[in-house]
């Protein structure tokens, strides 16, 4: 028997791998377990791949080719994503604007939309989630706050998700495994216990996985945000990673400025004026100078 409306070659999306089997979901959203068709190299197809695949029998399938990606993301291993959702919290653990900074300067190279989500808000807040909700607002990230024990926020996250395929990104203890489950209704997902000594989580999800959501659009949990490393970009390359900067940086009175340094800065001008936010600009100049030690230690 075959799902009314299916057609050999039909498109489909890989939302998972498991025991050497890909699980492709079809355009009428059905799910069919697939094998790849000899001409097909297994290691090539990442969960996020869109392919072309012939249904062979209930709920089975060929996949045929693999077809172009937008976008390829090596660690985590996934493809096609649209935008990722980066989760920090009002509390346990607390919000570090360092490590915000650097998810998003790594982000920004992969050249994809963040939206980031503030969790956990029936906890009281603090200065730096005041400045998350103001300021990384203002300069262009959307803020969305959320609770999954009150379920506050939940229509927003899927407005933003709707037809998209979405990252879920955030250091360990956030909640980004309860917001799964509040996304992915009966979904039951391991989640991580937040250590009171060293108030941090231990990470749980071990593989890249899409779950459809109902709004349309689909979500994944991917390990390998949470240990960041500096993207492999040159030194004057990193303030476009800083997305408020671009105009202050007009006002440089050199075009190679690193705004370290160098006299008649924009960018340093904004700082005194309050324009820029001052930790964000202390985090490009260390951040600056890991780029440039790189670049040293390489020549």
């Amino acid at each position: 028997m075959t799902d009314r409306g299916l057609t050999d070659n039909t498109c489909g999306l890989i939302l998972k791998r498991y025991s050497g089997f890909y699980y492709v979901q079809g355009t009428t959203g059905a799910l069919f377990e697939c094998k790849l068709r000899g001409k097909v190299k297994d290691g090539v197809i990442l969960v996020g791949d869109r392919v072309r695949f012939t249904q062979t029998g209930e709920g089975q399938g060929i996949i045929e080719e693999v077809l172009p990606r937008t976008v390829e993301l090596i660690r985590p291993a996934i493809a096609n994503v649209n935008q990722v959702m980066l989760v920090m919290s009002f509390d346990q653990p607390a919000p570090n604007l360092k490590l915000l900074d650097r998810l998003l300067i790594l982000i920004e190279h992969l050249d994809l939309p963040t939206v980031i989500v503030l969790n956990k808000c029936d906890l009281p807040g603090n200065r730096t989630i005041e400045t998350i909700s103001e300021y990384y607002q203002r300069i262009g990230y959307p803020v969305i706050l959320t609770s999954t024990t009150m379920c506050i926020g939940l229509s927003q996250l899927l407005a933003a998700m709707s037809d998209k395929i979405t990252v879920i990104a955030g250091p360990s203890g956030v909640g980004k495994t309860s917001l799964l489950n509040l996304l992915v209704p009966g979904r039951e997902l391991k989640t991580g216990q937040v250590s009171r000594k060293l108030g941090r989580g231990k990470h749980t999800t071990r593989h890249v996985e899409l779950f459809p959501l109902s709004s349309g659009g689909w979500v994944a949990d991917t390990p390998g945000f949470t240990v960041v490393d500096n993207p492999l970009i040159k030194r004057e390359d990193l303030s476009r990673l800083f997305i408020e900067f671009g105009v202050s940086a007009e006002r440089c009175r050199f075009m190679d400025c690193l705004h370290s340094g160098e006299v008649e800065c924009g960018i340093k001008d904004a700082v005194e004026d309050g324009t820029i936010l001052a930790s964000r600009y202390q985090n490009y100049l260390t951040i600056l100078t890991e780029v440039i030690e790189r670049e040293r230690c390489y020549r």
